[in-house]
């Protein structure tokens, strides 16, 4: 069984799911939490998948504790009707966290109705972690993406660590058995909507076409992170509004989230600056269309720290931790914090210095090379 429920999740799943399919191993039942709804369909379209299952469990406004029930809920009977022996779950979010307690909770169910497994004994539901190790430290940054790794640690079986830095985080905590390091697969999915594209070249979306040229330097943003809300993104949007007015001849592209929490300030804002361009989010191709054609990228999102190294593109990362920190070792990516003065020097810089540009542009990726999903996959056969 493999679980998802936001759009970051589907991506980085999809090569694993798709070539779960096509494998005569393995038999798969793919469950859609529900967590996000309109920004996983087009998603789910572009890889041709169709989950077996899907939850309902958003509604407006509600907190962390209630998605967090109805999520368990949901979840556990799935889990105790398809009895699989293996659920796999990706990164942090709280599709994952609950998804990977469904399976340990599975046991339960085991125990009171005298489940046996294969082998006789009584059934546990293994997990599988894609994306395991990654850690800032900080249980409340990011909020609450950091605790649910955490959790999920503790009750994986398999660790599929993205880089030799997450394997050594795990092994600090005393989780060394079977750890394997697999790169990411969302570079997987990346490798392969490139190909796509190439083979199908797709327009810019909306008023681009006609605007991005060479001679015109485009600025690629994303912003969504929870401990951001407030102070945060009002510093964050300052810093745009400075930069555009100090560089009227280059684009500020920005698809923004639908969190209310991000569209005030954002179109408070930024709206009404000509050389500003607030998008609706971005279908994934679309997206990835769209950041070939960036000079940098500055985001608060962990996968375009993935992304944007493995398509050489400076990524400026506004938090003050992060759980990637090979990007930042490595010289593809460097934090800039959320606040003001700070963000604007940092663009400068690399709209300015075509040396510090070219460092960034050029330095090695370090989250795989396209080829996790086959690794994995033999990793799980045994």
């Amino acid at each position: 069984m493999v679980v998802f429920g936001t759009r970051p999740e589907a991506i980085k799943l999809a090569p694993v799911v798709l070539a779960l399919n096509n494998d005569p191993r393995f038999t798969t039942t793919v469950v859609n939490s529900g967590q996000h709804r309109e920004m996983l369909t087009p998603v789910l379209q572009w890889f041709g998948l169709t989950p077996d299952h899907t939850l309902d469990v958003m509604s407006p406004g509600q907190p962390l504790a209630q998605l967090t029930g109805k999520l368990l809920n949901g979840l556990s009977g799935l889990v105790e009707a398809a009895a699989p022996d293996v659920l796999l779950v990706q990164g942090d979010t709280t599709t994952a966290m609950v998804g990977a307690l469904a399976a340990y909770y599975a046991y339960d169910y085991a125990i009171r109705h005298n489940a046996p497994d294969a082998l006789g004994t009584r059934r546990h539901v293994r997990v599988g972690h894609v994306e395991a190790g990654l850690r800032t430290n900080n249980i409340y940054a990011p909020f609450p993406e950091e605790v649910n790794r955490r959790l999920i640690s503790q009750l994986a079986h398999w660790h599929f660590a993205p880089t030799a830095t997450a394997a050594q985080a795990l092994a600090r905590e005393g989780i060394t058995e079977n750890v394997h390091i697999t790169g990411n697969t969302v570079i997987d999915a990346l490798h392969e909507t490139i190909r796509r594209l190439k083979a199908n070249p797709q327009p810019l979306p909306g008023p681009l076409a006609g605007l991005l040229t060479p001679a015109t330097p485009m600025v690629l943003i994303t912003g969504h992170r929870r401990e951001n809300y407030g102070e945060g993104f009002q510093h964050i949007c300052q810093a745009i509004k400075t930069l555009a007015q100090r560089y009227p001849t280059h684009q500020f592209v920005y698809p923004v989230h639908l969190n209310q929490h991000v569209r005030g300030p954002v179109y408070q804002l930024l709206a009404e600056i000509p050389n500003i361009h607030l998008l609706p989010p971005l279908d994934y191709p679309d997206f990835i269309n769209l950041m070939q054609h960036a000079h940098l990228l500055l985001t608060d999102s962990g996968g375009l720290q993935e992304e944007g190294p493995a398509m050489g593109k400076p990524v400026l990362v506004m938090r003050d931790t992060t759980e990637r920190p090979e990007g930042v070792q490595a010289g593809t990516a460097k934090l800039v914090g959320t606040t003001t003065p700070l963000i604007v020097q940092s663009v400068v810089e690399l709209l300015e210095n075509p040396s510090a540009h070219s460092a960034m542009a050029n330095a090695v990726s370090p989250y795989g090379d396209g080829h996790a999903t086959p690794r994995l996959l033999n990793l799980l056969a045994g």
